[in-house]
């Protein structure tokens, strides 16, 4: 969300764009398709930054959710002592414990690469956009 600082900081960018446009009296520059096409900008850019940020923030969460996950199995692992079959419930607990850290590592892996693609297609999309824009200024009228 747009704060009051932030909307005021872009209108006065937005406002001194106009200005400058009017005080140079360029023929045929459309100054709300301008100022509309920066305002995307501007919008696209803080989306692929939203992007990132939750997927940063589930990646966190995630992770903090295996490593209290682990802790309680090798406490209760631990916790068998260290009788014949407490050592075989420790040897196994261990060997889950290294197939589920590689699992583990894959899901967050895939969480942040998924995190980084969201972001970087709201970036792509909007570049997209501004070359049809850019194609449709250039053309002669």
């Amino acid at each position: 969300m747009e704060t009051d600082a932030d909307q005021q900081s872009g209108g006065m960018w937005f406002d001194d764009l106009r200005k400058l446009a009017k005080a140079f009296r360029l023929p045929g520059l459309d100054i709300a398709s301008l100022i509309e096409w920066q305002r995307r900008d501007v919008e696209a850019l803080v989306d692929a930054n939203r992007q990132a940020y939750d997927g940063i923030a589930a990646l966190f969460e995630r992770r903090n959710e295996i490593l209290q996950e682990t802790l309680s199995e090798w406490q209760a692992a631990v916790g068998s002592g260290v009788s014949a079959e407490g050592l075989t419930k420790q040897a196994e607990a261990a060997r889950l414990g290294i197939q589920r850290a590689f699992e583990h590592l894959r899901e967050l892996s895939e969480l942040e690469a998924q995190s980084r693609n969201n972001a970087w297609k709201v970036a792509q999309d909007r570049f997209q956009e501004n070359l049809a824009n850019l194609k449709t200024l250039l053309e002669p009228k």
